[in-house]
């Protein structure tokens, strides 16, 4: 299945009614396990990777594999560079052929996000890449990223409109009271909030911090134009955790294939379980 554009995917999302799931990656064993619930499932998704990731793996390590995996896929995915930082790291990914990338200025003043955000638009859309910014600080950590309690702030729809209109941007995260990493409470979304910036942009919206979210959360949110929610902490927390139980029932095993054979297979049943709450299931339109 060769690559597919996010907007694509968020187009089909938006006619269908579902969230398409965004997988961070960290390690092979990572990648081919959402290929393989992706697969399982017939979703589409969108394949994700921060800079940090990246600077692990390495991008030419990274693209081969994931390019690799993709082409024997037979659902849609996209390539998308999750919280790029600066100019540098999205042209980086454009040019290995990544066909989405994110610009994360949201820690920056407004005027520079705009600025630099408009600027990744101008280079991605002249050769057809999708652009996810950010407005709005999430709280949690994420990649390099860390936004402690008491410095996140919610994203304003009125800023979030001028925002749009002086980037083009095709899509937005948004800070309504998601969280990066897992949820400590019951998730606490601003609806109403989030149901104004929709009205105000009429872009995609995305929500970072999506391990823990529910059913009724995430389909509330579909309605509202949420077409991406992003999965890394239960990624995480899954495979290191088929690894120490593997390890504890089976101490004298010392082939790391097997140890991270198990690890991947965990996180392809939390994989599988994302994509039913996102009610990706059976979207493939290929």
């Amino acid at each position: 299945m060769p690559l597919v554009k996010s907007k694509e995917i968020y187009r089909h999302g938006e006619m269908e009614g579902y969230v398409a799931p965004g997988f961070d990656s960290y390690c092979l064993e990572v990648v081919q396990a959402q290929v393989i619930a992706a697969n399982a499932e017939n979703s589409p998704f969108l394949l994700q990777v921060t800079p940090k990731g990246l600077r692990h793996i390495g991008i030419d390590y990274f693209t081969g594999l994931a390019k690799a995996l993709i082409q024997e896929s037979r659902v849609p995915v996209a390539l998308h560079l999750d919280h790029g930082t600066c100019l540098g790291e999205v042209v980086d990914c454009i040019k290995r052929g990544f066909t989405s990338v994110m610009i994360d200025g949201s820690a920056l003043p407004f005027e520079r996000n705009v600025e630099l955000t408009r600027r990744v638009v101008e280079i991605a859309h002249s050769v057809d890449v999708t652009v996810e910014a950010e407005l709005g600080r999430v709280l949690g950590k994420e990649a390099d990223k860390e936004v402690k309690e008491g410095e996140e702030t919610f994203t304003d729809p009125a800023e979030a409109e001028e925002f749009v209109k002086r980037t083009g941007v095709d899509s937005l995260a948004v800070s309504v009271g998601n969280v990066h990493g897992f949820y400590r409470e019951e998730p606490s979304i601003d609806f109403p909030r989030l149901s104004k910036i929709y009205d105000c942009v009429g872009v995609p919206l995305v929500f970072h911090g999506g391990s823990g979210l529910g059913r009724q959360i995430v389909q509330k949110a579909c309605g509202l134009g949420v077409r991406k929610i992003n999965i890394g902490t239960l990624i995480k927390n899954a495979f290191t955790r088929g690894v120490r139980e593997y390890i504890a029932m089976h101490p004298e095993e010392i082939d790391p294939r097997i140890v991270l054979g198990n690890a991947r297979e965990a996180v392809v049943i939390e994989l599988r379980s994302v994509i039913h709450i996102f009610g990706a299931s059976g979207r493939n339109w290929i």
